[in-house]
């Protein structure tokens, strides 16, 4: 992995016309991924702790992952080519013998924010994305109703 990456956090998930938009950024700026409405929700439930009253598929896989010994360490988008997203989880495994073993799987981004959330590991960007993407952050802050900041010399 790049040790420049950037690290961002989801800030919030949003229902749009065709799925749900996703929002991640950090202190600096805040960009959105679209996903479908199944894993829209998923990413949701994890961020509030929904209970659930079955597991899910992202559920089935820690359970999975859990019983192998394994978990996820981290998700790293790492490109963009026409709209299209593409992601890395990065997960940790360790044998009876305390031996750790670091796989890379490739995925969707929503799968791999969906499964940061619920095992809170972080999810990094690569540099050359973080430059393509664009700042909502204004956007965002008007559509949870906050302010900019902008009117604060009264």
């Amino acid at each position: 992995m790049e040790s420049n990456v950037i690290e961002v956090e989801v800030r919030t998930v949003l229902p749009t016309s065709g799925g749900c938009a996703v929002f991640l950024g950090n202190d600096e700026k805040t960009f959105v991924i679209y996903v479908d409405q199944a894993v829209g929700s998923a990413i949701n439930m994890f961020l509030h702790h929904t209970p659930k009253p079955r597991p899910q598929t992202h559920d089935l896989l820690v359970d999975v992952m859990t019983a192998l010994g394994a978990k996820v360490d981290r998700v790293v988008i790492n490109d963009y080519n026409e709209s299209v997203y593409y992601a890395r989880i990065i997960v940790t495994a360790a044998n009876e013998l305390d031996q750790k073993k670091i796989v890379e799987i490739d995925a969707r981004p929503s799968d791999g924010i969906a499964l940061a959330v619920q095992q809170a590991a972080p999810i990094y960007l690569a540099p050359h994305v973080w430059e393509h993407v664009e700042d909502v952050t204004e956007m965002l802050n008007k559509m949870e109703g906050r302010d900019s900041g902008d009117d604060e010399l009264a």
